[in-house]
């Protein structure tokens, strides 16, 4: 079909997601054709280097012949089987066993969905189930972190803490709340040590001033990535974790970005040694190549769940929890981490951070930061007052075209940060092009007129 009857029945029919309808319809849509490794082909013919990984989750890179075949077996096998009234089938039931064995401490018990924004809104339900398990129904409140991402079903929505998600949604509801974000690079406060005592400090007041014996829950990615890949300091989670034990609330990390490899294990939570009472993935998990995510639940909020429902069903389901397509595909993903591209990521992950810190002379460069993979530049136009670009630039739009132009996909915010989460797969070249091609936008943009007036 010509690219230009794509366009018009994209344009017609198609709503895509966190759009602008209007926009989208004047721009029209860039068909992608085809992909393979870290690259992708447009109709065009025009061949792209794939630095965000599709939507940070292409993780294994695209185009593995050993994923498409374990689908296909799958279907031809037995492409549906669900999960109601007892029954099950091999592929979710390995799976499974496989995460748990590989999970944190005792996060024994896996609940399989669609995706990242399902798996955020099925722990609200376990969480609220759990509590009045216990016998503590009025533990209704949850609290999350300011530049979070939890996604963006109605009360995930509400989790998330970025405005483009909320505004005429009607979310936050009042049981959601949020502190601070750690986001170093524009804290006030300057040492690691200040910055982690003022975030728990904030986390106990905010329990405190709801009220200790309403707080059911508290939310946390282990780097921030939708709100612009903020790193926290090296310790920060541990003590926020500690601190919902203190405070005898769930602590539910949001690993739907940072698992499998993203930041250099198969699990950020392993990088401070920490257990979450409940953890969600998505994305990495099948790599983008069938829809699934997974929620990770521990012993003893499984146990206290089960034993509160008794002979009664849990009443939380759907219809394509547990696919046993997309847990083969999922088994075939996780074979290859394990095989090989766990390590080769560690190893581009080191090579893309010393080659993105190597532009931070650049005159647009304010912060440079990252952790395998998974890595951001922060653009402004006075490095001393850390001053945003202007509007005027429109870096959603501008900065993103120009890296296109240039072969480059990446993850362009709208407050002038650049994100990278290419596949685990890169070459060094394909490394050091995502460089190169970086500084070429970033000198192309230094030249524009109301870039240059705002640094007079």
């Amino acid at each position: 079909m010509l690219t230009n009857s794509l366009i018009e029945m994209d344009r017609q029919h198609l709503i895509h997601p966190v759009s602008s309808f209007q926009g989208h319809a004047a721009r029209g849509v860039r068909v992608l054709a085809s992909a393979k490794g870290a690259r992708v082909t447009d109709a065009e013919g025009r061949e792209l280097i794939d630095g965000f990984a599709g939507l940070w989750c292409v993780n294994a890179g695209y185009g593995h012949e050993s994923v498409v075949e374990a689908a296909a077996e799958q279907m031809r096998k037995l492409p549906y089987a669900t999960g109601y009234f007892g029954l099950g089938s091999e592929a979710p039931i390995k799976l499974a066993a496989a995460l748990a064995e590989r999970a944190p401490g005792d996060l024994n018990h896996i609940y399989f969905s669609l995706g990242g924004s399902d798996a955020v809104d099925s722990t609200i339900r376990f969480v609220r189930y759990y509590w009045h398990a216990k016998g503590q129904p009025g533990r209704d409140q949850f609290i999350s972190v300011e530049e979070g991402y939890h996604g963006s079903t109605s009360m995930g929505a509400g989790l998330t803490a970025l405005a483009g998600f909320h505004e005429g949604f009607g979310v936050p509801y009042s049981w959601q709340h949020k502190i601070s974000s750690h986001y170093t690079y524009r804290n006030p406060l300057k040492s690691d040590a200040e910055i982690i005592a003022a975030s728990v400090a904030e986390l106990k007041a905010k329990v405190a001033a709801i009220g200790p014996e309403r707080v059911a829950a508290f939310y946390v990615e282990p780097i921030q990535g939708s709100g612009g890949v903020l790193v926290p300091p090296k310790g920060w989670i541990k003590a926020m974790r500690e601190a919902c034990r203190e405070l005898d609330i769930l602590f539910i990390a949001d690993e739907v970005i940072t698992g499998f490899g993203r930041t250099g294990p198969l699990f950020a939570c392993e990088e401070e040694g920490i257990v979450p009472d409940m953890m969600t993935t998505a994305k990495g998990l099948t790599s983008g190549y069938v829809p699934m995510g997974a929620v990770f639940m521990s012993d003893h909020v499984f146990e206290t769940i089960a034993e509160g429902a008794g002979a009664k069903a849990v009443g939380h389901g759907f219809t394509y929890s547990a696919h046993p397509v997309s847990a083969a595909v999922a088994l075939e993903v996780l074979s290859l981490y394990e095989g090989g591209l766990l390590e080769n990521g560690r190893k581009a992950g080191a090579r893309l951070m010393e080659g993105l810190q190597s532009l931070s002379d650049h005159p647009l460069v304010g912060d440079v930061r990252g952790r395998g993979m998974l890595a951001a530049l922060e653009l402004v136009t006075d490095k001393d007052k850390k001053t945003r670009l202007p509007a005027s630039v429109q870096p959603a739009t501008r900065l993103f075209d120009r890296a296109w132009d240039k072969g480059l996909i990446v993850r362009s915010f709208a407050q002038g940060i650049f994100g990278y989460a290419p596949p685990l797969c890169c070459t060094d070249d394909e490394i050091d092009q995502i460089v190169a091609r970086t500084k070429a936008v970033l000198d192309e943009t230094l030249d524009d007129a109301d870039v240059r007036a705002a640094m007079a």
